[in-house]
This record gives structure tokens, sequence and C-alpha cells, in this order.
């Protein structure tokens, strides 16, 4: 441990502490982190002044819980590297958790043992005097319940009774999952039989508090991890109940694999890759639906319109876990998305202009990475990374073409002005028919033809546009399911 890592602004509150003679105290995850040779994320600090004491000393704190937590705000004129905020919480035991969530009554403690014993896990049940001998900070490390041995053991042990822990919060079964999954730890036998013993108590937890450890878990390297535990330790089933129907349920000769181990290896492609939170869940959650759309079995199975049932699964999963709403989209649009179908030599540069329109330009790379973790978590991958280079190059060579009205040569305002006719949906359906013929020829998007062509279209009646429109819309999505089910058919996948 190098206390050279602990920034001075942290040192700081500690040492005001100290000096209007208090006790100051590193706890929890920081120390832990600090003794493992980890950069903490988060610096708490325990101390024997009570909360008011706190604020007097750093009038710029926030005190707004009923917990004994003071925030203290640094000095942000120290730039962006900086701490921007400590934790600063007295000594406290808890009382019972009649609620599983929340502990009835919150008293505080005397001494930092007392402090300590209420917590989670040994390794976050350690504590450093803030101004120890740097030399020798470990001499003065407080730890009575051997969190630093099993730091040693990598190992994920409940601080005394187990069931007590788990039966005062069952959050803390989905926290001893993550931080192994984190740490690359494993569970504690007794800890383990308690998680199994007390899993039921998730439901009665807030679901933020639930996704906001699955979130940490699978941002973690070894996600995938994570989510075998989970199912190993019976807490799958109040997490994410739909990936469990994947286990045990075989897939087609494209895959070595079941549903469920697939679904868990394209995870485990994704987060070695340090790819983001939104590409993860897309790869986790692709091939949820196919448990509920299978056909047939063996070597031949299908699973028709699993793309298009897994995406409304992928809603419900997140909106269930109060995931935000933008990216509860973009996952269920990239689940939605990932059965495209690329062969060189048989989509044309329109097929490829309407399929950047379909995914959107700005999911492309996500999708592609999450296509990449589905090919290489069936255990088959052959031939697909040329092929997703062949397609990146067809993107590259289309993507000035234009995509969407915005990228035509003439505006709604043109429309307008030219034909003489006011704001409303003719404009719209005039547009869309330019459009369509643009992604067919993108030289056609000169100002003079589609100032032509419009002229044209004018002439039609609003029914009959209306009928235009529709239909290229209509086709700029037909020509490439028309094409993919010809593929699909080529090769027999579903």
């Amino acid at each position: 441990m190098d206390r050279r890592s602990i920034p001075d602004e942290v040192q700081a509150v500690g040492a005001a502490l100290g000096a209007a003679g208090f006790e100051a105290y590193f706890v929890g995850g920081c120390v832990r982190d600090l003794i493992l040779g980890r950069a903490p994320k988060d610096w708490d600090v325990a101390t024997n002044a009570n909360p008011h004491e706190v604020v007097k000393l750093f009038p710029d704190s926030v005190y707004e819980n009923d917990f004994g937590t003071v925030i203290v705000k640094t000095d942000e004129s120290l730039g962006e590297e900086r701490v921007k905020a400590v934790e600063v919480t007295t000594y406290r035991i808890e009382g019972r958790y009649l609620d599983k969530r929340h502990p009835d009554e919150v008293r505080f403690a005397r001494t930092i043992t007392e402090d300590l014993s209420r917590r989670d896990f040994t390794v976050n049940a350690m504590a450093l005097p803030i101004g120890a001998d740097p030399g020798d900070p470990e001499s003065s490390l407080i730890d009575p319940f051997g969190g630093r041995d099993d730091l040693g053991r990598r190992m994920i042990s409940a601080v005394g009774d187990p069931e007590k822990r788990f039966s005062e919060d069952a959050l803390r079964v989905m926290r001893a999952v993550r931080f192994a999954t984190e740490l690359g730890f494993e569970i504690d036998p007794g800890t383990r039989h308690a998680i199994r013993k007390f899993g039921g108590g998730l439901e009665e937890i807030a679901k933020e508090r639930i996704r906001d450890e699955f979130e940490k878990m699978i941002m973690a390297p070894d996600a995938a991890r994570g989510i075998l535990l989970l199912e190993e330790l019976g807490l799958l089933g109040y997490v994410v109940p739909e990936l469990g129907e994947g286990i045990g349920v075989g897939q087609n000769k494209h895959h070595i694999y079941t549903v469920f181990e697939h679904n868990v290896k394209a995870l485990d492609y994704t987060a070695r890759q340090g790819y983001s939170l939104a590409v993860r869940l897309a790869a986790l959650l692709h091939d949820v639906g196919k448990p509920r759309s299978k056909a047939g079995d063996g070597p031949d199975s299908t699973f028709y319109q699993h793309e298009y049932i897994g995406a409304k699964m992928a809603i419900r999963i997140l909106d269930r876990l109060r995931f935000p709403k933008d990216l509860v989209d973009q996952v269920a649009h990239l689940v939605r998305r990932h059965m495209f179908h690329y062969n060189v030599g048989e989509i044309s540069p329109a097929g490829v202009r309407r399929f950047i329109v379909r995914v959107g330009p700005e999911n492309i790379d996500d999708l592609l990475k999450v296509r990449e973790a589905d090919r290489i978590g069936s255990g088959v991958p052959k031939a697909v990374p040329y092929k997703l280079r062949h397609l990146l190059f067809m993107i590259d060579k289309v993507k000035r073409d234009p995509l969407s009205p915005k990228m035509l040569t003439v505006s709604g305002d043109d429309v307008m002005r030219e034909l003489g006719i006011r704001p409303g949906p003719r404009v719209g359906w005039i547009l869309s028919s330019l459009l369509e013929e643009v992604l067919d020829d993108p030289a056609a998007n000169d100002r003079d033809v589609l100032l032509d062509r419009m002229k044209k279209l004018n002439t039609l009646t609003d029914a009959q546009l209306k009928l235009l429109a529709e239909n290229a819309k209509s086709r700029k999505d037909e020509r490439e399911e028309e094409a993919e089910e010809e593929i699909k058919k080529k090769h027999r996948v579903s």
C-alpha cells in the first residue's frame, strides 16, 4: 500500500478532523483498493465527530440524510483530475432491518470497531487511520474481522454471521456476486450457503438498487462470470429470469453452445474488449428471444423472428430494472437489428445505403460489435471477420451518399417555395419519394434534377402522392428484407 496514491485533498479532510481533536479513518472500499494496489473510485472517512461538528468544520458540506453522512466538497480549483467530494460518516451502529432494505434505527457508536462490525464483507470492514506512519501504513490497519487475510485468500466473506448480514439487507447477496466479479475472488462457502437461502429477499429490494449492482457487474472485465454466479447461486431469476429460459436450450449447426451459454459468451467477448454498457447489454440479450421462437430440434432447429421477440423482451427487462429510456431504446434497437446478413457481392451499394438508414449511422459501429460478439460466441466464427471488414468498406464507400431527406440537395422550404404549397404532409410525401429515387441512384441528387422531379410529383393527387411515399418507405425495408430472406434460405439460417 502506497500512501502517495492518496490525493492531497482527501488527506486534507482527515487532517482537518484530526486538528480539531477528532478521530478520522479511511474505511471501506478505498482501504481495500489501496491494499490491492488499485486506484479507489470513492473516498470514505469515518469519524467520531457527529454530523453537526463535521458541518461546522466544513461550511460548504452537505448533510441531507439520516445515516450520519456528510458530503464534504474539496477545492474544485485544483483541477479536473482531483477528487471533488469525500463522504464523512459518524461511527454508527444499525438496528434491525425489518424491510430487508433500511435499518429501523441508526445510533452513533463510540469506536471504529463498532462501526466496522455493521459492514457487509470483511474486505470492506477495514479502517486506516488518516495520518498513520507513511513508511509502514499497514501496521496501524484496523482489521477486526480478518479482511486483510481474505484479500490474500481472494475470498468474499460476510462480516460475522452471513445469514444475519443478508437478512438485514438483501441487496448484499447481489453485492457479494458483484465484488467477486469485479475482484476475481471466490465466495466463502458459508457466505454462498447464506446467499442461496436469502436470495429471495431481492424481491423486496428497489429495482434501482438491483440495477446499480447489475450494471457494475456488467461493466467488470469478467462480467460473464457474474452472470454465471447469479445463475449458480439461484439469483438470476430475481434479476433477469428471461436469461434462464435459455439454459439447456440447444441450437442448430451454426452454434455449439446452448442459448444461455451463447449469450454469456457473447457478453464475455464485449466485456474483454472494453465495449460500452449498451453493447454489453445487447450482446447479453441478443438471443434472449430464441427459446420462445424455437421450432424443431437438433442441427436443423430454427428461431424465426427471435430478434423481434428478443427486442421486446429486452425492453421489458431493462424497463423493469429502471434503466434510462434512451439506453433501453438503444439496446432494443441493437437486438432487433443484430440478424442482418451481408455476403460480399450479394448486396448492392443501394442495399448498403438502405441498411445504414434502417440501423442509423450512429448505431453502425455498435451493431457490428454486437455482431462480432454473436459470431465469436457461437463457437464457430468462421469467415465473419472478412465479411464485416468488407461491409465496413462498403459503408465507407457510400456514407457520403444521401441517407435521409436532410442530405438531399433540396429541402422542404424548396418544395413549398417552388410548388407554392403550404406546410403539411404533402411536403413530406414529396421528399420521401425523392429520397427513394436518390437511394437507388445517388447521382440523381442534383438540385436541378430534383426540382424538375418535384414538379412532376406535384401533379399527383394527395392520395396518389401519399401512396407513392408509403410505397417508397416500404420498399426501403422490403428490398433488404428480401435480400436477407434469400440469403437465409441459401444458408439455412434463421
